[in-house]
């Protein structure tokens, strides 16, 4: 695995990734419909609304490269409420169909895509069956962006069927931050309902990078899917505290760090080798 193409690599996940990729050595194509701020790698324009476009720009154009060997899919409308909810669907669903579908007919089989925490049932104004909660949650889509990630899972598993010796990793993405967000954080304790809507959960855009990287490399087959977060909660006030003041009467299986994440990355530990490096209580 030496060429991987990054869609969505212009946004705030993206640079992340792509930048991480090029330190770590691997030639990198950009393909956004936006530019990115700085140029750390060859830049593509490219509707993936369009199968025609990205079976083009995933099995070579002219000098830009030859084929690639993996896919990193990010782009995506990012979040709930930013477009008209037929929009989102639409977009984000034809886009990972069409991403999925040029793979499989040029046989990249290495393909890892941003799928959403949203599906764990965020913003839980119906109370989760347990805390941590983990992947073995039933999914529970309230947006039309949220279901569009659960269309994008059900996608994974069809297309690994088809192709036994695909690998198709959906990471569940937290919250993305970047070090300047930090400086809101020490804000949130004063109303543990503020950020109560995903469990008080974030991702360093640098430990997402690190977490896309390990899927990449991960020797597994079929579709998987990973929460990933980071290692602690955005508040300096205990668990115990938040769950029995926003989520009374849920079942608590309290860690033993009184911050740890309560968006569990047990899995991603165990099958990925993925540790966040990153936490803004420690800013670098």
């Amino acid at each position: 695995m030496q060429k991987i193409l990054v869609t969505g690599g212009s946004g705030k996940l993206g640079r992340a990734v792509v930048r991480d990729l090029v330190e770590h050595g691997y030639t990198v194509i950009n393909a956004d419909i936006a530019p990115p701020r700085e140029p750390l790698c060859r830049f593509l324009k490219l509707d993936l609304e369009d199968l025609g476009q990205t079976i083009e720009a995933l099995s070579g154009i002219d000098d830009l490269h030859g084929g690639i060997d993996a896919v990193v899919h990010l782009a995506a409308i990012p979040a709930p409420g930013l477009v008209p909810d037929a929009t989102a669907f639409r977009i984000n669903t034809m886009s990972t169909y069409n991403v999925f579908s040029a793979a499989r007919r040029l046989g990249i089989r290495n393909v890892v895509w941003a799928s959403s925490e949203t599906l764990l049932g965020l913003p839980f104004e119906t109370f989760p069956d347990y805390i941590p909660i983990d992947e073995a949650a039933v999914p529970r889509p309230e947006s039309s962006y949220s279901l569009s990630k659960l269309m994008g899972e059900e996608m994974a598993r069809e297309f690994c069927r088809w192709d036994p010796q695909a690998k198709v990793i959906g990471l569940r993405f937290s919250n993305v931050m970047e070090p300047q967000d930090y400086a809101a954080f020490p804000g949130f304790d004063a109303d543990a309902k503020l950020r109560k809507w995903n469990l008080w959960g974030y991702i360093d855009a640098r430990d997402g990078a690190q977490a896309v990287r390990k899927s990449l490399l991960a020797e597994l087959k079929g579709a998987e899917v990973f929460i990933i977060a980071n290692a602690d909660t955005v508040m300096r006030r205990p668990n115990r505290e938040l769950v029995e003041e926003c989520f009374p009467g849920v079942p608590f299986n309290e860690p033993a760090d009184p911050n740890a994440t309560l968006l569990s990355i047990d899995k991603a530990r165990a099958m990925l080798g993925y540790e966040p490096e990153y936490s803004w209580r420690k800013p670098a």
